[in-house]
């Protein structure tokens, strides 16, 4: 197994401040329920995975998010040239949500690149994938079958959750029925977005030693 390299404690501490400040004020403005979504449940394991130095946890974030978070960047920066590319940051330009809110969500542009640096610092553990893949289907029926469909006003609240019902928060889907749409996503992340990227974090990163896998 390869030796992995600490976590140096800067980096713990400055991402503890900023959860210490996150969580809260998510839970209070969107509810409990916002911490189902894929990218918010990456915050909190890798909150836990930087003190304990868990490989597993930090390489199931990775596999995970990084693609769907770097589509937020992609489409970020052209936003911010002034066009709407699709869609999915369009809220971080509209005045008349809380700038602090908005300032808050852009954990969405730095967090894959400090997992990418996390999975160097501890090795990727190749467990990540299958582990990853039973919770992602474990959130994706607790959205689809407990949580909100959209809705044309949601405000704040948490609907359509990790896009169970289409790619919109405003309506769902019809071009297919909804049970099709929630299989698709079932089978289809694993092979499209997870398991591509499991690949390639392991061939261009360290393998997790022992002690930062268990």
């Amino acid at each position: 197994m390869t030796q992995t390299a600490p976590v140096p404690l800067p980096v713990k501490l400055a991402y503890s401040a900023f959860m210490a400040v996150l969580v809260p004020v998510y839970w209070h403005y969107y509810g409990p329920t916002n911490f189902l979504y894929f990218c918010d449940v990456a915050l909190i394991f890798t909150l836990i995975a930087i003190w304990s130095e868990n490989a597993l946890l930090i390489s199931m974030c990775a596999v995970g998010i990084l693609v769907p978070q770097t589509i937020w960047v992609a489409d970020f920066l052209v936003n911010a040239a002034g066009v709407s590319l699709t869609g999915m940051t369009d809220y971080m330009f509209d005045a008349d949500r809380s700038l602090f809110l908005r300032l808050l969500s852009l954990f969405h542009g730095w967090l894959p690149f400090l997992l990418l640096y996390l999975v160097w610092k501890t090795g990727y553990d190749r467990r990540a994938l299958p582990s990853w893949t039973a919770l992602a289907w474990l959130l994706l029926l607790i959205c689809f079958f407990l949580m909100p469909p959209p809705t044309p006003h949601p405000g704040l609240t948490p609907v359509n959750i990790n896009y169970v019902f289409g790619l919109s928060d405003h309506a769902a889907q019809t071009f297919m029925p909804p049970v099709v749409w929630l299989v698709g996503l079932l089978v289809g992340l694993p092979l499209v977005v997870f398991a591509p990227t499991h690949v390639l974090l392991g061939r261009i990163m360290p393998q997790a030693s022992c002690r930062a896998a268990a």
